[in-house]
């Protein structure tokens, strides 16, 4: 069987693209409510310039920026097109929600969207894939050529619980207290597409990887794979998946700058000819679960010799390091919120404290509408 190479579309810039996944949510029950088409429909009658693409389950509207120079303009263009999406959803007596997960839904109560890939996805998986009610936060940076890929990636992964600690807002499930900062995390990996990729060590050996995906019929199920990092090759960018769909646009826009200066950074080190760092597959996988189950106060593995350092100082010393780099790409002040999420907390915090004050989650899911519309973190 003769399967067509996969053309990564290089980008000759590092631009920027967000997608960012939210929800509608009845405001007496709190519960998650299936009219996204329908919102959909109406802010693309109404503002056809606006680009917003139905998902997995018919609770949500995920809002997809153009191709953006530099982190203001994809927040200043998702804050238009999030304006449209509230208007809209207001209108049929709805709230905008966002968090990685909600905390007490009943996933067999929320349908699927109408494309056959999900249709699909839930054929093969069954009650694993059914409990897919997950939200996720996108930054796609171009990639000048496929070769600096799977580098830049393999490094990325040294930056996971990073990532994921200053984005967690998963906390609840089921009605539950998970313990965990980001159950998110956890529920997707069950996909068999999903999770940690590989550690490739070069486009060829991708190729070859994806080859026989497809020759085995998996992507034929799936669509794709949906590794927390991969490359989108139709774009020409690396895509990372890591972190919870923010619930504001103040800590979504520190979330996308740390991912713009982090490729960008390691991009110019594989220019340099510098070595790009990595770790060991099995620190990788605990980090990953040491961010999910921690957050904040992750204790993260920094080397290939098991050291160890808090993520909090970790994430301080990413910001001094890449302030200048950040000063040039127009995002300094973006980044420079990870410190106030250091300081006050992420949004699994905020939502945990609620529950253990009240014993309900009803607070938590208003205060994650609360902080969409405001465009900050409250509490």
């Amino acid at each position: 069987m003769n399967t067509p190479a996969e053309i990564f579309a290089r980008s000759p810039k590092p631009t920027l693209g967000v997608e960012w996944e939210v929800a509608l949510v009845d405001p007496q029950t709190r519960d998650l409510v299936a009219r996204g088409p329908e919102v959909i429909a109406a802010v693309n009658t109404a503002h056809p310039e606006v680009h917003l693409e139905k998902e997995f389950l018919q609770n949500t509207v995920e809002l997809v920026t153009g191709i953006c120079d530099t982190v203001p303009q994809a927040m200043e263009e998702l804050a238009r097109d999030l304006s449209f999406v509230r208007a809209a959803a207001e209108e049929r007596g709805l709230r905008l929600w966002a968090s990685g997960g909600h905390p007490f839904s009943d996933f067999r109560k929320n349908p699927l969207g109408d494309k056959d890939s999900y249709k699909e996805i839930i054929n093969r998986t069954r009650y694993w894939g059914q409990q897919m009610l997950l939200w996720g936060t996108h930054v796609h940076v171009g990639v000048s050529h496929e070769d600096k890929v799977w580098p830049i990636i393999n490094a990325l992964m040294t930056t996971y619980p990073h990532l994921l600690a200053i984005s967690a807002c998963s906390p609840g499930w089921d009605g539950l207290d998970t313990g965990y900062a980001s159950n998110r995390t956890m529920l997707y990996q069950q996909l068999p597409t999903a999770g940690m990729p590989y550690q490739f060590g070069s486009w060829a050996e991708w190729q070859s990887y994806m080859r026989d995906q497809s020759i085995s019929g998996v992507i034929n199920h799936t669509g794709s794979m949906h590794f927390d990092i991969r490359p989108a090759s139709k774009w020409g960018t690396v895509e990372v998946r890591i972190s919870d769909a923010a619930s504001n646009l103040r800590e979504l826009s520190a979330i996308v700058a740390l991912t713009h200066c982090l490729v960008v950074h390691y991009d110019r080190l594989w220019e340099a000819g510098e070595p790009l760092p990595t770790l060991q597959p099995w620190h990788v996988a605990e980090n990953k679960w040491r961010g999910a189950r921690y957050g904040m106060d992750a204790l993260v593995i920094t080397s290939r010799e098991t050291d160890e350092r808090w993520v909090k100082d970790e994430l301080a010393d990413l910001v001094e390091e890449l302030t200048p780099l950040a000063r040039e790409l127009g995002c300094a002040a973006e980044l420079a919120r990870i410190l106030e999420i250091i300081e006050h907390g992420a949004g699994y915090e905020r939502q945990r404290r609620l529950f253990e004050e009240t014993r309900s989650w009803n607070p938590a899911v208003d205060l994650a509408c609360d902080e969409l519309a405001a465009g900050h973190p409250l509490v």
